[in-house]
């Protein structure tokens, strides 16, 4: 698998809602029934990170398979952790948000994860509860569950984090 990875671009928009919907599906079928409801993530969600300068897109012999946002901490929902605490509280860090990916694409959480990985040694994310798809990953890929988070809307989220 060669997986490319570019920064993305306002053209890219439409292929990143398409993105975000075919992980949506794939998120209804396995049971998470509301993490990104309401229309998130959002055009203007997408046209803000796109701003910021941390939306990517991963493609596979060309075709944009995938996107993430990567985004350099502190986060402010980050700040607070409760029923258990960061692996390490004291380095700088980077989050991973909205990673969406078409599912006949395989190994992109993987290289995904190389690739952040060559731009710092501290990762932190967190999924829905009933993301099972991601909490799997996320074990898989080594990462420590860490605690609970509440999002800025007030939504509970699993965090974790990962040390190289």
């Amino acid at each position: 698998m060669a997986f490319e990875f570019r920064k993305s671009t306002l053209t890219d928009i439409p292929t990143l809602l398409h993105l975000a919907e075919e992980a949506k599906k794939t998120m209804r079928q396995s049971g998470n029934l509301t993490q990104w409801s309401d229309g998130y993530p959002s055009d203007e969600v997408f046209r803000n990170d796109i701003g910021k300068g941390v939306s990517y897109v991963i493609e596979e012999n060309g075709v944009a398979v995938g996107t993430f946002a990567f985004v350099l901490g502190p986060d402010p929902t980050y700040a607070q952790i409760y029923e258990g605490q960061w692996a390490d509280d004291t380095q700088p860090y980077y989050v991973i948000h909205r990673i969406a990916s078409l599912p006949e694409s395989h190994g992109t959480m993987a290289a995904l994860l190389d690739f952040c990985f060559t731009k710092t040694r501290n990762i932190r994310i967190d999924t829905h509860r009933d993301n099972a798809i991601m909490r799997h990953l996320l074990k898989k890929h080594g990462f420590a569950y860490c605690g609970i988070i509440y999002l800025l809307n007030g939504d509970e989220r699993l965090a974790f984090q990962k040390m190289i």
